[in-house]
């Protein structure tokens, strides 16, 4: 950064800010450039859901991935991770206030079954609650692309319409765009 130190060369100072109207002019005159980053494209929210929901046990398909980036126009990356760690708990919470569990086949065989959250109307559904379950007994339920609905209904985006208008005249004054 210019005007800093004795020497300008072999260094790379790079800073982030959410808020750059409230820069101070001589800060803002020493960063050669000021890059305004967009929020996510679609391509790059499908990305992102992919990411956040990495190797947990799901049945989304590709279809409900695009789906999904595309109903969360306006969201930020962070409010992508965050919609994501909903729903990928929602399992969890189901299981945690269910009252009836049935007996299911265990993929790895190393039980001769193992409990699974169930409706009470449900075949072979026993009045239980999580806690009188025996530890590496439980199946969670997958994560279903219902689960990503109730979140995305459940979660707002975190940038509203009038933030994005402020960093696009900040950006037009004093900046560059960046990639988006």
């Amino acid at each position: 950064m210019q005007g800093v130190g004795k020497v300008d060369t072999g260094i790379l100072v790079l800073g982030a800010t959410n808020t750059p109207w409230d820069l101070d002019p001589a800060i803002r005159r020493r960063f050669e450039k000021r890059v305004y980053i967009p929020l996510p494209d679609p391509r790059a929210r499908y990305v992102m859901f992919k990411q956040n929901i990495g190797s947990t046990t799901n049945d989304l398909s590709e279809q409900d991935l695009q789906l999904l980036a595309g109903e969360t126009e306006g969201f930020s990356g962070s409010d992508i991770s965050v919609l994501v760690r909903d729903a990928l708990y929602e399992p969890v919470r189901i299981a945690q206030i269910a009252t009836h569990f049935r007996q299911v086949a265990d993929p790895s065989g190393e039980h001769p079954f193992l409990w699974e959250p169930c409706p009470p109307s449900a075949k072979g559904a026993v009045e239980m609650d999580l806690y009188a379950i025996g530890q590496g007994q439980l199946k969670p339920l997958d994560t279903t692309i219902q689960h990503f609905e109730h979140a995305v209904r459940s979660t707002k985006p975190s940038v509203g319409q009038g933030d994005l208008a402020r960093f696009e005249d900040w950006t037009r004054q004093y900046g560059q765009e960046g990639s988006g």
